[in-house]
């Protein structure tokens, strides 16, 4: 690597590390950014500087004037009106829309069924409805760029769904379909990685060297962060965890194996559960999420036993890869507190290696209404945050 693509590697890092330190710690002198970061109180100023113009951060007091962050007592903070993000969810039976500002708050969501699982329809139906999104809902102010976030098996790299089990789809070249129609800078990656990387931004777990997210849906699957990052292995594949053979042996999967995980504690599965004890009139996902809003002990009690059954999985993941902290995202552990407790008390006496799973295991920061929207959009953040200098200074005014 040349001594410029060096120095230039360097930059990005020092800018994103300012950038992460102002959301973690804002409002916030610069010195003590200096003395959180290990850079000089020169260098952070100069990098405010060009997060300034760039309308990532802003100085405040009223000596803040945009593009110069004052003299040096003056704080910085995130600047949360000048930019928006977009975010695209797929899930099984429906899409969601959503705006987040640059701290992670969802501004705006919309959720459309699909009418059709085949993948020119619901990313047909996405351009379709985006702009009036936009129009309607954010009066207009246009997102920066797009984050999709989708279940299964992404390739961020080439923006492409290799394999989506439960809507069938196979080989999507979902960026290239929808940069085309939105209009707008667009990237792809896992709803588990997504939401990974949104914890680490703007959640509860701020845990800066390993922690794995397992996210139960439709989808079932799983991310791995080490040393802060992501890892996703060849083609993106790590976290492929739907066919472990820690399900129910009666149940068999779509690729005919028996005992899959994901075929046993999938929303799907449980919906027919929930249809079969005559909690639902039919197994439909949606009406299951509906009718536990209710808080039935009914759907208490089924929603616990999940809990049960993904934390016998969990614990053997939670041994294979030790992490300091297991997040759970998934719909009983966010709205009955007992969930999250079975499954704590499944990985505590299963798991070899967990000490202590009130601390190390913990439910989602965001909650049942928001995290599908906060999924796609941190695609997008995360991508901003790691690298704030990709974004050009004249594209900073709204």
């Amino acid at each position: 690597m040349s001594e410029a693509a060096v120095g230039e590697r360097r930059q990005v890092a020092n800018a994103s590390a300012v950038l992460r330190a102002v959301l973690e710690r804002g409002p916030v002198a610069r010195r003590t950014v200096a003395r959180s970061t290990g850079l000089s109180t020169a260098a952070v100023a100069r990098h405010c500087r060009d997060l300034a113009d760039r309308s990532l951060i802003r100085g405040v007091g009223a000596a803040a004037v945009r593009g110069q962050m004052g003299r040096p007592h003056v704080p910085v903070d995130i600047d949360v009106g000048r930019h928006l993000v977009g975010g695209v969810h797929i899930a099984h039976e429906h899409f969601t829309l959503s705006a987040l500002d640059l701290r992670g708050r969802v501004r705006a969501w919309a959720r459309v069924r699909h009418e059709s699982a085949d993948p020119d329809a619901i990313l047909g139906a996405i351009e379709a409805r985006f702009p009036d999104f936009v129009r309607t809902r954010l009066s207009g102010w246009p997102p920066l760029a797009v984050g999709v976030a989708v279940g299964g098996w992404v390739d961020p790299d080439e923006g492409v769904v290799i394999e989506h089990a439960s809507l069938g789809w196979r080989d999507v070249p979902v960026r290239e379909i929808l940069g085309r129609g939105v209009g707008l800078p667009v990237r792809v990656d896992s709803h588990a990685r997504a939401l990974a990387c949104a914890e680490q931004l703007f959640g509860k777990v701020r845990v800066e060297t390993s922690f794995l997210h397992v996210f139960v849906g439709n989808v079932v699957d799983a991310a791995i962060v080490t040393g802060g990052i992501p890892f996703r292995g060849p083609r993106s594949g790590a976290g492929e965890i739907a066919h472990l053979p820690v399900g129910e042996s009666a149940v068999r999967c779509s690729r005919g194996h028996h005992g899959c995980f994901e075929a046993t504690v999938s929303d799907q599965a449980w919906a027919q559960r929930a249809a079969a004890e005559g909690i639902i009139a039919r197994p439909s996902p949606t009406a299951l999420m509906n009718t536990a809003r209710g808080g039935s002990e009914r759907v208490r009690r089924l929603f616990s036993e999940r809990a049960r059954v993904i934390g016998r999985a969990v614990a053997v993941l939670f041994d294979l890869l030790n992490p300091e902290v297991l997040v759970v995202t998934e719909a009983g552990t966010l709205l009955f507190p007992e969930c999250l407790d079975v499954l704590r008390a499944e990985i505590g006496r299963r798991s070899l290696v967990c000490a202590d799973p009130t601390t190390s295991v913990v439910a989602s920061s965001f909650g049942l209404d928001e995290v599908l929207g906060v999924a796609g959009a941190a695609v997008e953040l995360d991508a901003i945050y790691r690298n704030p200098l990709s974004l050009g200074v004249a594209a900073s005014s709204h």
